[in-house]
Formats: C-alpha cells, sequence, structure tokens
C-alpha cells in the first residue's frame, strides 16, 4: 500500500489543474475525509461535546481574523484567554497541525490570508506517483544535486556533480530553510532581502509515523481521522486504514513535533504506540507488525515541512516572487494564500515559469494597439 512520505492532500477541486492531470493519467482522486473523530479519554466525544469544540475553534479563528485586521502578531496572543478544556486541541489544530509550527510562532496575517483548505482530495496511488507520471518524457535528472548557482542578467550557470548546466534562466525552488542556510551557494549572492525574506518564511516541523496494524486492531473505519482532547502540545493526529489498507500514520508536528523527530525513528514510533493506547486501550506495541517515521528536519534537500511566516512576517512572500537577472525562486513560500500546499508549489512554479519565458523572449507581449486621432471636420 502506497503511501505519502511528505505532503498528502490536494485542495481546491474546482481550480486545481493537478486534480484534472492525475484523472487524466488514469490516477484515483478521491475526496478526503471531511471530519475527524475526536477523543476524550478512552471514549469518543459525545455530539454536545463535539458542538462545543467546534465553536471554540470557530470563536478562535475569528479571534486570528480579527487580530489581523488590526495588526500583525503572533496567532497565540490573539487567542481569546477562556478557550478551557479545548485550548490545546484548538492550539493544536491552527497551529502544529495546520502548519507545523505553534501558534505563537505563526503571523496573524499569514494564518488570516490562507485561501480554505477544506475541500481536499487525496490521490490513493500517491502524490509522489503523481508527479512521477506526470515527469514521464521530460528530461528529468534525478540524483544531481546543484551545489552552485553562477547567475547575471544574461545567462545562468548551474553546477551539478554531473558537470554544469549552461542556461538563459534557472527557476530555483528549494524550500525556504535550504535558502537561508546557505548550503545552496550562488554567484553572486543571492541579495539581503530575498535572504531575509526566506528567514522569516522558514519550515515548520511535520512527519508521519506509520504502523501496519493487520487486522484494524482501533476498530476504525477506512481513512478516519482521529484526533484528542489534549491538555498540552504533546499530541498528534491519527489518519487511519488509509485506503482500506492496515496503515495508520500518526501526524506529530510543532515544537513537540520537532523535539521527537531530533531523537530518532525509536522515540517516535514508541511515542505513536504509547499515544495509541492512551487513547484505545489496547496493547498495540505486538499489534504493529511493520513501522516507520518520517525526518523532514534531518532530510539534507528540505529541512523541514512547510513555510509558515513569523509576526510581521508575511509581506516576505511577495518579495520571494520578485525576479532577480535570470532567477526565479517559486515553491509553496512563493504564494501568498496557498502557501504550504502542493496546490500553492503548482501555481507558484506556473507564474516563475512564465516569468522566466518572458525573460528570454520565448512569450512576448502583443504590441499595443494605438487609437489613431481622427482629424476633425471643418
Amino acid at each position: 500500500m502506497p503511501f505519502d512520505r511528505g505532503a498528502r492532500w490536494i485542495h481546491n477541486p474546482d481550480t486545481n489543474p493537478m486534480i484534472r492531470l492525475a484523472r487524466a493519467a488514469g490516477l484515483e482522486v478521491v475526496p478526503a475525509p471531511l471530519g475527524q473523530k475526536i477523543r476524550i479519554g478512552r471514549r469518543n466525544a459525545r455530539p454536545g461535546e463535539v458542538e462545543d469544540f467546534l465553536a471554540t475553534l470557530v470563536r478562535a479563528n475569528r479571534a486570528i481574523d480579527d487580530a489581523s485586521r488590526k495588526t500583525d502578531v503572533s496567532c497565540a496572543s490573539a487567542l481569546p484567554k477562556d478557550l478551557g478544556d479545548w485550548s490545546g486541541t484548538v492550539e493544536f489544530l491552527l497551529g502544529a497541525n495546520a502548519t507545523g509550527k505553534d501558534l505563537k510562532e505563526i503571523s496573524a496575517i499569514d494564518k488570516a490570508r490562507a485561501q480554505d483548505r477544506s475541500a481536499a482530495l487525496i490521490c490513493r496511488q500517491g502524490l509522489g506517483t503523481l508527479i512521477a507520471k506526470l515527469g514521464d518524457g521530460l528530461p528529468v535528472s534525478l540524483s544531481t544535486p546543484a551545489s552552485r548557482i553562477a547567475w547575471s542578467g544574461r545567462d545562468v550557470t548551474v553546477e551539478t556533480p554531473a558537470g554544469k548546466i549552461a542556461a538563459r534562466a534557472a527557476i530555483v525552488t528549494v524550500s525556504s530553510n535550504l535558502l537561508a542556510s546557505g548550503a545552496l551557494k550562488f554567484a553572486p549572492d543571492l541579495p539581503k532581502r530575498a535572504l531575509d525574506a526566506a528567514s522569516k518564511l522558514s519550515l515548520g516541523s511535520y512527519d508521519h509515523i506509520v504502523l501496519q496494524l493487520p487486522g484494524n486492531p482501533l476498530g476504525l473505519a477506512r481513512d478516519d481521522v482521529v484526533i484528542e482532547q489534549s491538555k498540552d502540545l504533546r499530541t498528534a493526529l491519527l489518519f487511519a486504514n488509509m485506503g482500506a489498507s492496515s496503515l495508520c500514520a500518526v501526524d506529530v508536528a510543532g515544537s513537540f513535533g520537532r523535539d521527537l523527530s531530533a531523537q530518532g525513528d525509536a522515540a517516535m514510533v514508541a511515542f505513536a504506540v504509547e499515544w495509541l493506547t492512551k487513547l484505545f486501550g489496547s496493547d498495540f506495541a505486538k499489534a504493529v507488525k511493520k513501522s516507520g517515521a518520517t525526518r523532514w528536519n534531518a532530510a539534507p534537500f528540505a529541512l523541514g515541512a512547510m513555510s509558515v511566516a513569523a509576526p510581521g512576517g508575511q509581506p516576505s512572500r511577495k518579495i520571494l516572487m520578485e525576479p532577480m537577472g535570470t532567477l526565479f525562486l517559486a515553491g509553496e513560500a512563493a504564494h501568498e494564500t496557498l502557501w504550504g500546499t502542493v496546490d500553492g508549489a503548482w501555481e507558484s512554479g506556473e507564474r516563475a515559469a512564465e516569468a522566466a519565458l518572458r525573460k528570454i523572449g520565448a512569450i512576448k507581449d502583443p504590441e499595443p494597439v494605438v487609437p489613431v486621432a481622427k482629424k476633425r471636420k471643418r
């Protein structure tokens, strides 16, 4: 059963070209679960408790939106003080689970401007499979990391272990953390303005701990999503029985997820088993047939999950969209409303590609039509 090690959802079914392309490639694209089950201890939340939670979530979202209209503060400082028993769950869902960062690290304006992502879909064969199919027939070279990019106003040279690539323009889609790290060298250096923007859009932490649980010991349905009423941020989200398989993913994110992933795979799997045992009351350690975990913060060509603007950093997204000679930056960080999504990365790539084609003269704007002044009759 394939599962995505990185991004899992695609959004905006009415406008996203990837959905049409996926179906044309013969892949199955289906709606994601509309809601989630909530556990309070070892039981499901009652209807009245779910209603109370949803009302609390709406209040928190509205408070962040209201704060964003005045000034750019952290989302945490905008939250109502009376969230009660649901405060930990609300902070996890709006912060770590949605963006990879805790609410105290997130710009209220960035959060408020994010396009609605409630209508999500899943590619059953995996988003990785989709990208590979869309790349069929293209001259793609894998395992060829760029180490240095020399650029000017006229051309660009990319240095790789396989040699140099000379071109008239280049689209750079590395993550904001990788740009800010200096691991990819530029000659001349990137403008300070661009590097500062990348640092204000640093990546959050989001990882999947995947367990194979034959026999459905959790007693959950296909593609069930489960969260808990948590007292703090030491919590997770469960995506159970993916595609009717025995695979279950425990997602950890934010500061807790970052600290946990730094401890390695064994610690991550141990937490997932402990967390499920707490919620469902069974000895899951014996039920786990296989396990694995992603650790995106340690992945050298990613260094994290998705970009999130720090308080005051939302204008940095537009800065990343600015062309620099023959260089054009793209990726989810260079999108004002669909940041953190595959859709945003796609749209950003199309925008950068069009700008690069205009730069090299492959696309030319039509000549403006100058109206001819009519002679006045005597």
